[in-house]
């Protein structure tokens, strides 16, 4: 396992336990804001983790593809990047 994997791993277990205070706020009826703040706390941790696994698989998968020889494995890789992100292809 390399060190983004487990730095990953640390903040999504660190992010498991946020999501379990956040579920006993709405157990105990905490104020609505101060859930919706952790709430935004942890999307913003899950947007940071996604991001480190991103720029991982850019430099490792996609960049294996484009410089391979497969035209196949090279749109099959780009057309998972846009799908992942919601955009359209232009053709």
């Amino acid at each position: 396992m390399n060190m983004v994997n487990e730095d990953a791993l640390k903040r999504l277990k660190n992010i498991e336990g946020h999501v379990r205070g956040i579920e006993q706020m709405v157990e105990n009826g905490t104020y609505c804001i101060d859930v919706i703040r952790q709430i935004n706390a942890v999307q913003a941790a899950l947007d940071k983790v996604s991001g480190m696994i991103l720029e991982g698989h850019l430099h490792s998968c996609v960049i294996t593809a484009v410089r391979g020889e497969d035209p196949a494995e090279r749109e099959r890789v780009l057309t998972e990047i846009t799908d992942v992100f919601g955009m359209k292809k232009f053709t």
